[in-house]
């Protein structure tokens, strides 16, 4: 067990963020630190995928350099910490794994939400094993305020009453960032400045990233 893993070890909740982060910005480390908050976990771990199976046949810039540029976002915060999970493990990347080998490696009786975006809610039963998964963990399901509020509810209450599984709908305003919308605007020389953290901005120039067609 790493040190990312001793330092969860004695919390009594913690948050697990996926994602790309390709790349990480401020619309991902504010949803953290709202959901600490929020649900009162002691820290927030972010996760970047490996090979995600549901990006595959798309771009992604390598696996070390998101790594790399999700550290130094949240270096700066003792609350949140990044793991090599994902990116550690050999095939495709499913949520399914992930969840489980934190089970085994926590025990059961560890509690963890797993955050993700409430658009990705209303395809969670196309995800793999999603019974076993909603029954391991509980959701959090993030959006920007308005967006397709309606049929989320719809969508988690559905769940509840099939599957039993436990989601929360939670609105963020800082999440009409994007990831997609920063790739392009360095493609396309504008600026990405106060979008997300400087040193993460400076990684990226300083490396050429993105300067090409996805």
């Amino acid at each position: 067990m790493d040190t990312v893993y001793e330092e969860l070890k004695n919390c009594r909740s913690f948050a697990i963020m996926g994602g790309t982060f390709d790349p990480i910005h401020y619309g991902h480390l504010v949803t953290a630190e709202v959901v600490k908050h929020r649900f009162g976990v002691d820290k927030v771990m972010f996760i970047p995928t490996g090979r995600p199976a549901h990006k595959e046949g798309k771009k992604v810039v390598d696996n070390e350099i998101r790594y790399k540029m999700t550290c130094m976002a949240t270096d700066s915060n003792e609350d949140f910490v990044v793991s090599r999970i994902e990116i550690d493990r050999p095939g495709k990347t499913y949520s399914i794994d992930t969840v489980r080998a934190l089970k085994e490696m926590f025990g059961p009786d560890k509690k963890f939400y797993f955050i993700t975006g409430a658009d990705a809610i209303l395809d969670i039963l196309k995800w793999r094993d999603p019974e076993e998964l909603l029954r391991l963990c509980e959701f959090i399901a993030v959006t920007r305020p308005g967006y397709a509020k309606k049929d989320v509810l719809e969508q988690i209450a559905t769940i509840a009453e099939t599957y039993g599984g436990r989601i929360n709908y939670y609105e963020v305003p800082s999440l009409d960032i994007s990831s997609s919308d920063l790739r392009r605007r360095v493609k396309d020389g504008e600026p990405i400045k106060y979008l997300l953290p400087e040193n993460v901005e400076k990684y990226i120039y300083d490396n050429g990233l993105y300067k090409e067609e996805e």
